[in-house]
């Protein structure tokens, strides 16, 4: 098991208002650049994202570091990519790192308007092709007590390999380490691309640690999510578990397009 890296900034004066509903997305973003990696997307990425205005964002292929990617593009920000879209609206962020080659790193990240008491990044990787891991991060939903006086949610951050064997066995990884890591009445979301195009590990998932695809709640199916541009499979999912679902959206067309290979998810909780 792996540390994470949590950055933290002052909670900017004003910037929360009291709520009663918290608001959460979930995105792959190719690592910041174009479907064919042709230019960086990072800054209008980071523009979409805003404009969705949640309280915690789930990130996957997220670029910690590349030292040949600012020769290659002009325009491409310093630093890791996570602090780059944080900055100014998430104050609290923590990055796993999975994946690791000679020019970089990359991995899963969560961003987060509230603080972030401690994290964890566990490797599940099934083989050495692909480096997988699960990003654990416990946050303090300070001054919420409009959630019905839960004042801490575990968070999850997951991106599953391609091949069903692997999947299954990360599966099984994931269920283990919320058994062992969370306390069973605690407060929990999960979310990532778990390339479960057919919905295999839902059901699995959904028995084994009382958790809730919010899309499959609130409208009797996963969320379609691959390709952007005409999804058709459905790939990445936000469970939950102790929270209402009050609207979830997919964010395709408009200025979301070419941004990633996979469509933004997000929904509106509230606390049971």
């Amino acid at each position: 098991m792996a540390r994470s890296y949590i950055r933290h900034q002052p909670l900017p004066l004003g910037r929360i208002p009291p709520m009663t509903t918290l608001k959460i997305a979930t995105y792959n973003i190719h690592k910041g650049l174009s479907h064919f990696n042709h230019r960086v997307v990072l800054h209008e990425l980071r523009e979409r994202l805003r404009e969705l205005d949640a309280d915690i964002v789930f990130l996957q292929e997220v670029q910690g570091e590349h030292t040949h990617h600012g020769e290659r593009y002009l325009n491409y920000p310093e630093g890791a990519q996570h602090e780059f879209i944080a900055e100014k609206v998430w104050p609290h962020s923590v990055y796993g790192k999975n994946s690791v080659y000679e020019t970089g790193h990359h991995g899963n990240a969560i961003l987060s308007r509230f603080p972030i008491l401690q994290s964890l990044n566990t490797d599940v990787s099934a083989h050495r092709f692909e480096s997988r891991g699960l990003l654990h991060c416990v946050i303090e939903l300070a001054n919420q007590q409009s959630l019905a006086g839960q004042k801490r949610v575990h968070c999850l951050c997951v991106h599953f390999g391609l091949f069903a064997k692997g999947r299954r066995s990360q599966t099984s990884a994931l269920i283990e380490y919320v058994r062992k890591e969370i306390p069973p009445d605690a407060p929990l979301i999960i979310a990532g691309d778990f390339n479960d195009w057919r919905n295999q590990m839902g059901k699995t998932l959904s028995s084994e640690l009382d958790i809730q695809d919010v899309f499959h709640t609130a409208s009797g199916k996963p969320a379609r999510s691959f390709p952007s541009r005409l999804p058709l499979l459905r790939l990445d999912r936000i469970y939950v578990r102790g929270f209402n679902v009050l609207h979830c959206s997919v964010h395709v067309g408009g200025n979301w397009q070419r941004l990633s290979d996979h469509a933004a998810l997000s929904t509106q909780l509230k606390s049971i």
